[in-house]
């Protein structure tokens, strides 16, 4: 099988996808912004071939590129794994007849107030929302709903450029900075109370073959503002508990509706005194080096399991679920430069054989703002094989090690 992919050099992780489909067997051709050169020999060695363009957005420079390339060969997939990329994408897929995710199910999937439209008339639960693209029609949906209500870019990925507005004035700093009154089209929606988690998969021909549940600590919002409190996910291996029959029903009819057929999905959702409401969906692998989370708890290669559904239309490998798994997000006093680090030694002692990977930039390097996520500044990856034990390591870690900067 012949698989165009999409950037396969940025950012880091999208390697991973191209070294996967090598392994099972697919002819990869990339497609990315990087020049040849800028590959490194294992990345060239899993390439048959390479085509660089100005931007992979950029829908008439990808759609000449995919047509030259299937000049030369059939091409039997054009795949692309960034939230970014995926709506483009559809659009050439489309227009050169290969089969993938459609262009309904990927702007479904992109537009927030579109998804949950859909949702709603299926029966699905979700907080009541709107699309709006002025300050009027965000003023009119307060105050047919009430406070807190969410704002965010109607295609934003998680929590980007989400904002938390509880009343009148908030509302309107938020028109303001969002320039909605100047024809930037935003989604709105009710804020649900209660604990934040997602629901992925691999699923093949519509069917999910491999599925995940994993539970934010605080909530992201929160988690991306704040400094003082740890912030870390786990991916439980509790999955099949009856407790989460509900979540893994709803996720499957999400699947359905939205005519997801071979793909990764990511799908938030939230818990809470209105009970289970879906909150949004793509279909895609998830960010901050989920996967990777799922490969340790699992003893899996996840990326090898999504080209295997790819190409071959099947999964390889059984999830052993032996392990609960977190990413912890390790943040700095204040924004600046790193000057030091404390506590990582006693961590490493009380705590190595939980702690599979770190990331720690070395005094001197940058302390970038929360806000830019769970990876932006230092990180550790855990497992253990009891969830409630480890989400207590993860909160005595992430208070222990404390980064100094200035």
């Amino acid at each position: 099988m012949h698989v165009i992919f999409v950037e396969p050099s940025f950012p880091a992780n999208q390697r991973e996808f191209v070294r996967a489909l090598h392994a099972v067997g697919a002819r990869v051709t990339g497609i990315g912004e990087r020049p040849p050169e800028y590959l490194d020999g294992e990345m060239r060695g899993w390439l048959q071939s390479y085509e660089q363009v100005p931007s992979v957005v950029h829908e008439s420079a990808l759609l000449e590129t995919v047509q030259r390339v299937q000049q030369r060969e059939w091409v039997d997939r054009l795949e692309a794994t960034i939230e970014a990329h995926i709506m483009p994408v559809a659009h050439v897929r489309e227009k050169c007849q290969i089969p993938g995710t459609s262009t309904r199910t990927a702007w479904l999937c992109r537009d927030k107030p579109s998804m949950k439209e859909v949702l709603r008339e299926a029966g699905v639960a979700c907080a009541q929302s709107t699309g709006a693209e002025s300050g009027d029609q965000v003023r009119a949906f307060a105050a047919a709903v009430g406070y807190p209500l969410i704002l965010k870019p109607r295609s934003a990925a998680g929590a980007s450029g989400t904002v938390r507005v509880n009343d009148d004035a908030a509302l309107e700093r938020a028109i303001a900075e969002m320039q909605i009154d100047r024809g930037y089209s935003v989604a709105v929606e009710e804020f649900i109370e209660g604990h934040e988690a997602f629901y992925d998969t691999v699923t093949v021909n519509g069917q999910v073959a491999h599925e995940f549940i994993t539970h934010y600590y605080p909530g992201v919002l929160e988690a991306m503002r704040t400094r003082d409190t740890p912030a870390y996910f786990i991916t439980t291996n509790r999955v099949d508990a009856e407790s989460y029959r509900e979540v893994k029903a709803m996720g499957k009819q999400v699947i359905e509706v939205l005519g997801i057929e071979t793909s990764a999905t990511h799908m938030e959702w939230f818990f809470g005194p209105k009970g289970l409401k879906f909150s949004e969906i793509g279909c895609r692998p998830p960010g901050v080096g989920a996967w990777d989370v799922y490969c340790l708890a699992n003893e899996i290669d996840i990326y090898r399991e999504w080209a295997s559904a790819i190409v071959h239309g099947r999964t390889e490998g059984r999830l052993t679920r032996g392990y609960s798994a977190a990413m912890l997000s390790l943040r700095p006093d204040q924004d600046g430069t790193i000057t030091a680090y404390e506590g990582v030694e006693e961590a490493m002692q009380r705590y190595g054989d939980c702690i599979m990977h770190t990331h720690f930039p070395p005094p001197g390097s940058p302390a970038h703002p929360v806000e830019g996520g769970y990876m932006a500044n230092a990180w550790m990856r855990l497992r253990h094989p009891d969830y409630d034990e480890l989400r207590n390591i993860c909160d005595t870690v992430g208070r222990m090690i404390r980064i100094r900067a200035r």
